[in-house]
């Protein structure tokens, strides 16, 4: 057993593509390996700036040999097709093996022996189809070869090739370049060419030219050596996992270095600060004792500098200087202007050509998070779980298909104030968006836009809502709870929803050019944290009217009726829910329990479904699902739905009474508890079905030979099942 080293050189990868590159060319070379049938054993892939590397450990000398076998034509078929069975075989006629078909007749085989390869041969064409066939995100062709398509295509020009299995080299050549035994260190620190003397040297030997191949390694080094240089200084390293793996891309010999800025840019925001030195110099930022962002960075040089690095330091701090006065100038001259003064911009910017332009957007935004607080959906405080009523001032039933929490105690004019509060956030809420900030770094809208409120004298809660109007952008994200912010957030993702998904532009397969699934997923938050009780559909609906209705469908460019674009949104809504559960670890049968129920209330159909799982997780659970599940059987199998008044015209056995008593108590129960949304105590209600139902199914006989009783035995079957429906559809549950 040998061990195989390869060392691809090339000028410099990219660092976004190295830890792919290193992974795939594994994958490619052990797929060729195992194809070929050359044992190995474990198998051991690096990447940095200029190179490349697989070590492949334990390599066998040759493959073993081979026998395969071919099922030719019938020994009676035409000699030609026997001939063109020989010419694909390489074998002679005599060579060939006659079987018996089973029918009287024979058929040809070949079998052909494959002598075992020397590992060097298969090692070879390993490697030239991992070149051959590397898919790089972007890669080049160059020299003079690069003038036909059939040359080969590699990130960078291929510079350099190490090809050996022990202390041999492995001859082949690609794009020109000859494998061999030789590499170079580090660009500066050791240019010259390097000897190997295989892949017991290669990690060690290069080291000592100042390369560290590992990118972990490198990694480690960057992330022990920052957070050293900043706790020297007496200040703490500002973590980022992304910024770390990009500088050990960037370095083959990484040294942590300290810097400092002026403290007066200390002026601009500090999100503002950090993405300038993260985005623009890949410097990590610090903070001072305080938690607040310090006037320091670290940077990674890639030498080990005579001077311990002062004069790298003394440059980069030049250059963030010059990058962080580019940000405080887009950050000052913004503050000359009012937000309410960009907004004519806005009428600019198309947001979609058939959902009209950005402040087609805001204006509907702005009205939807309006009503959401006028109706008392999203309140002064995040509500708990409703008990019976309405508060006061919110719609009854029949005036809209809400529910609604009560409201904590709030005046007209309170909830006044909020909904002006949620108005003028959503208006103001895209004017970053035309901001000098926001065009150099679009990743601050909203962020910026949070700030020059707060700047211009808004009142908090609205520069807070424009602040966070984005979040949550993906799950993990912290979700809002500031009820201004809540409904701004709100308004805004359910307006997208509903625009894209009437033009049918929801998200289709594994695309989702819109983000609505990222979008959907923020709504499911924003209602289940808040405990914001409104039908899915109805809030569609709602978001539907008005202007869309007006300057939409009017025009003819909507695909929808008002109706099917309010229950496409509520059927995504509630997919997204199930998908989102199932990773919480909810199990899918139960999900699909209480969806079709169709409950559009999301916060109420997520309770249920917990309740469901608590429920049938417990003794009581699991019996009366099998209870269940025999009565739907016997029902289906008669073909029974009736569920009416039943009518008892014999004397009825002590069981079957047993059952209609527990019926009377635990349905009046049930609803009482499902109108508390107290889903644990209508399946504790439920329960109670439990021992009466078995009893019954022991002692009666429900197809009886007397019509009135199979009449009366089925009708309280129905009538248990419908019971068990108020809170879940058991049909759906497994088990």
């Amino acid at each position: 057993m040998t061990d195989f080293l390869l060392e691809l050189r090339s000028e410099e990868i990219p660092a976004r593509m190295q830890e792919k590159a290193r992974a795939d060319l594994a994958s490619l070379f052990e797929a060729r390996l195992r194809a070929l049938n050359l044992e190995y054993g474990a198998v051991e892939s690096y990447a940095t700036p200029r190179r490349l590397a697989l070590i492949v450990r334990d390599v066998a000398d040759a493959t073993q040999p081979m026998s395969e076998e071919r099922k030719g034509p019938r020994a009676d078929a035409p000699d030609q097709a026997i001939q063109g069975f020989l010419r694909s075989t390489g074998l002679t006629r005599e060579q060939l093996v006659a079987r018996d078909d089973g029918k009287g007749g024979q058929v040809l085989f070949a079998v052909i022996e494959r002598p075992g390869l020397d590992a060097p041969a298969v090692l070879i064409s390993a490697c030239m189809n991992a070149i051959q066939s590397f898919g790089w995100p972007k890669s080049m062709r160059w020299g003079d070869a690069s003038i036909s398509t059939e040359s080969l295509r590699w990130v960078r020009p291929l510079q350099g090739i190490v090809a050996m299995f022990g202390e041999k080299i492995v001859p082949f050549e690609a794009a020109g370049v000859k494998s061999g035994a030789t590499t170079v260190g580090h660009r500066f620190h050791h240019p010259a060419a390097v000897t190997l003397g295989g892949a017991s040297d290669y990690i060690e030997k290069l080291r000592a030219c100042h390369v560290i191949v590992d990118g972990a390694e490198r990694r480690g080094i960057i992330a022990l050596g920052a957070k050293m240089a900043a706790a020297k200084a007496g200040l703490t390293l500002i973590e980022d996992d992304g910024l770390l793996y990009e500088n050990a891309g960037l370095t083959e010999w990484p040294v942590p270095l300290l810097g400092r800025f002026d403290e007066d840019f200390l002026a601009v925001p500090p999100e503002v600060i950090q993405l300038t030195a993260r985005v623009n110099q890949k410097y990590f930022v610090c903070a001072g004792k305080d938690g607040k962002l310090a006037n320091a960075f670290v940077c990674t040089a890639n030498i080990d500098a005579a001077d311990g690095g002062a004069k790298i330091v003394e440059g980069n701090q030049k250059v963030l200087a010059a990058r962080l006065s580019d940000a405080r100038f887009f950050y000052e001259t913004d503050l000359k202007t009012r937000l309410e003064d960009l907004q004519p911009k806005l009428e600019k910017i198309v947001f979609h050509e058939k959902l009209g332009t950005v402040a087609d957007k805001v204006d509907r935004v702005a009205k939807l998070a309006r009503w959401l607080v006028e109706e008392g959906i999203v309140t002064s405080s995040p509500s708990p779980l409703r008990g019976e009523g309405r508060g006061e001032g919110q719609p009854s039933s029949s005036a809209s298909p809400a529910a609604q929490a009560p409201l904590p105690t709030l005046s007209p004019e309170g909830r006044g104030l909020l909904a002006d509060q949620a108005e003028r956030a959503a208006r103001l809420a895209k004017a970053d968006l035309v901001t000098g900030m926001v065009g150099e770094f679009p990743e601050l809208q909203g962020l910026m836009g949070g700030y020059y409120a707060a700047a211009q004298g808004e009142d908090p809660a609205v520069a807070e809502a424009i602040r966070d109007h984005y979040k949550p952008v993906g799950q993990g994200d912290d979700v809002p709870t500031a009820p201004v912010t809540v409904a701004v957030s709100l308004a805004d993702k359910i307006d997208t929803l509903v625009g894209f998904f009437g033009i049918n532009q929801g998200p289709t397969g594994s695309k989702d050019p819109y983000a609505l699934r990222r979008a959907g997923i923020g709504v499911l938050q924003l209602l289940i944290d808040n405990n914001l009780q409104i039908e899915s559909d109805y809030l569609a609906a709602r978001a539907f009217g008005g202007k869309y209705v007006d300057h939409f469908v009017g025009a003819g460019t909507w695909d929808h009726a008002n109706t099917n674009v309010a229950t496409d949104v509520m059927l995504f809504l509630v997919e997204r829910l199930k998908v989102q559960q199932r990773e919480a670890g909810v199990r899918h049968d139960l999900i699909d329990a209480v969806v079709s129920l169709g409950e559009p209330n999301l916060v109420r159909l997520l309770a249920r479904v917990h309740a469901l799982q608590a429920f049938i997780g417990t003794e009581d659970g699991r019996n009366l699902l099998a209870g269940y599940k025999r009565a739907a059987n016997i029902l289906k199998k008669e073909g029974w739905e009736s569920a009416d008044k039943i009518s008892l015209s014999y004397t009825p056995e002590p069981e079957e009474n047993a059952l209609l008593q527990a019926l009377d108590s635990a349905e009046p129960l049930a609803a009482q508890a499902i109108g508390r949304e107290d889903f644990e105590g209508a399946m504790a209600a439920l329960a109670g079905l439990r021992a009466p139902i078995d009893a019954f199914f022991d002692k009666v006989i429900v197809n009886d030979s007397d019509p009135a009783k199979r009449e009366a035995r089925l009708s309280m079957l129905a009538r248990m099942r419908a019971a068990v429906h108020t809170v879940a559809d058991f049909s759906k549950i497994e088990g």
